[in-house]
């Protein structure tokens, strides 16, 4: 038989081809001839040819393709993402004896049914943005929605929106745990959530977000859609919290990197004014890490207040900076920044004719008086002191007190993959580096990596208990694991929480208790092992992958031998019964 296959998956190119590949192997096995096309938003697809399309026999459309018109009168068979990893070959017994003719001219109508525009971001913006969309994508595929969603990611937004789509949208879903601009909705029906929730719970968010969503109003950002918030949304204190550490984290790791380039050339090598060793230092220490807290602060305000929290946040930040009072001031800071500056923006009246001089003069002037008088004359003094005992007590910390505070951090790390805890423990760690204390997040970043290395090494020792897609993802957590992105584990927790979540946690602490055992240290505040590229970064290095090594063990054979074999998809069910 001769197929077209195009598979789709517009938030990423990952699963696209995954699924090709799969599929490529599954045709192989049964002797068939196929032409595959493998769209994505991020690379451009080399279309099958009109010959091709011509000669095939049927047409197999994974995910949601673009460009389906040019399959009209073919016989084509509809399938998903999920049902080609589960079984490739059930999926090709599918397309023999259910492709139905495809009348192009029925494609519009049906997807006029609903059509979905939104934006997913995270505050690292690396894993939750990415696979949060392409949950989203599937869901709606499956009920017959037309959907597109816009990641707001590390690298900026890809699969931007534009204006006619937005003004088409029948509904604007927004998974997001920062705050992001949302002005270019105004005036249309808007449903709110978090990027966990539309990953865990995609098809349950789109229902509710057709039923809920409420119609945005720009001028009233901070109280519109609260309804929504029991559904899942991060409001609050958090999600300001996590909008200023996502903005600050780029600073963060550059300085880091930078940092521990520097002592490359020595560990004292940045004291001989005129090197490069100095130079990095001055780009890392004296410029990166300097523009870190008032950073953090400015982007908390400005989540709270908008723009005109900006500058008092920003100057509260450098006050925290200059006071000592460090992270934990520079996170007061901008909570008290934006929330005097949306007090004077909701109280203060002013005649119309000067209502234009509010945000540019009387919020800025009013806020940073009131922020910077509260950081020098209340807060910074008591924080600081507190940052100081912070310190001294980590530095002095016996060998048992370490053990202890490893354990914490590393369970943390693994509890929610990404989420609030997982995200406090690593802003821990960040805010000590700036402190000159490096052992905790030494054993953050080690404890980090076990989760997504656990699973990559549980789909090798118990290959027979996972099915295909499991071990295809199991390869990619592998990969994720070694540059320190815990979400490579999501796809397992999400299936199996009791098992997996307490099997990482395990691994985890083990992992945190022996980094603070050994005293690693970490200068470089990211990048999973490849850290280990630039001399002195870690230390003792061979230690501290021993560590790492012990953890990954322990939650992937845990988690082996207690997982139970991987039962059928509702695709091949259907197919043996």
């Amino acid at each position: 038989m001769k197929l077209v296959i195009v598979t789709a998956c517009p938030s990423g190119v990952a699963n696209t081809v995954i699924a090709a590949g799969l599929l490529e192997k599954a045709v192989g096995e049964r002797g068939w001839q196929a032409t595959i096309e493998c769209q994505s938003s991020i690379k451009a697809p080399t279309p099958v040819s009109s010959e091709a399309i011509a000669d095939a026999e049927r047409i197999l459309l994974v995910g949601s393709p673009a460009q389906t018109a040019r399959f009209n009168g073919k016989p084509v068979y509809q399938a998903s993402l999920s049902d080609v990893m589960d079984n490739a070959q059930a999926v090709l017994d599918a397309v023999s004896s259910h492709a139905e003719v495809y009348q192009a001219s029925e494609e519009p109508e049906a997807n006029q049914s609903m059509r979905i525009v939104g934006i997913t971001a995270c505050p690292t913006g690396v894993a939750h943005t990415f696979m949060a969309a392409e949950a989203i994508e599937e869901a709606a595929k499956a009920k017959g929605y037309s959907v597109k969603i816009e990641t707001r990611g590390s690298v900026g937004a890809k699969n931007a929106l534009t204006d006619q789509e937005i003004a088409d949208a029948d509904v604007v879903f927004i998974a997001a745990d920062i705050e992001v601009d949302l002005s270019r909705f105004d005036g249309k029906r808007l449903y709110r959530t978090s990027t966990g929730v539309a990953l865990k719970k995609a098809a349950q968010s789109l229902d509710d977000a057709v039923a809920n969503a409420e119609v945005y109003h720009a001028a009233k950002k901070h109280t519109n859609g609260q309804a929504t918030a029991s559904q899942g949304e991060r409001t609050g204190v958090y999600k300001h919290l996590m909008t200023g550490v996502s903005h600050m984290l780029p600073l963060v790791v550059a300085g880091g990197l930078a940092i521990a380039l520097s002592f490359v050339f020595g560990i004292e090598a940045f004291k001989e004014e005129g090197t490069l060793a100095a130079a990095l230092m001055q780009i890392g220490g004296g410029s990166a890490f300097a523009l870190m807290v008032p950073v953090l602060a400015g982007f908390i305000a400005f989540s709270i207040a908008d723009r005109p929290g900006l500058a008092p946040g920003l100057i509260g930040g450098m006050l925290a900076a200059s006071t000592g009072a460090g992270f934990l001031g520079g996170i007061l800071a901008g909570f008290i920044a934006g929330y005097s500056a949306k007090f004077v923006a909701d109280k203060v009246q002013l005649p119309a004719t000067m209502e234009a001089l509010k945000p540019i003069l009387v919020i800025p002037l009013v806020a940073s008086l009131f922020t910077g008088l509260v950081m020098i004359y209340v807060v910074g003094g008591p924080v600081s002191v507190a940052m100081d005992s912070l310190t001294t007590f980590l530095q002095g910390m016996n060998s048992t007190n370490a053990v202890i505070l490893g354990v914490i951090l590393g369970a943390m790390m693994c509890f929610d993959l990404g989420g609030p805890v997982n995200k406090a423990a690593y802003t821990f760690g960040v805010g000590l580096i700036d402190s000159g204390t490096y052992m905790p997040m030494a054993a953050i970043m080690a404890a980090g990596m076990v989760p997504a290395l656990g699973m990559g090494l549980a789909t090798f020792l118990a290959k027979r208990k996972f099915n295909d897609a499991e071990q295809e993802a199991g390869k990619a957590s592998f990969v994720l694991g070694l540059c320190f992105i815990s979400e490579g584990a999501i796809p397992f927790a999400a299936k199996d929480p009791m098992r997996v979540i307490p099997a990482c946690i395990a691994g985890g602490a083990l992992t945190g208790a022996i980094s603070m055992l050994i005293g690693a240290k970490l200068m470089a505040p990211h990048g999973g092992l490849f850290v280990l590229l630039i001399p002195n970064a870690i230390t003792p290095v061979f230690m501290y992958l021993a560590a790492i090594a012990a953890g990954t063990l322990v939650t992937g054979i845990v988690y082996a031998l207690i997982k139970p074999v991987s039962q059928p998809s509702p695709l091949t069910a259907a197919k043996q019964s």
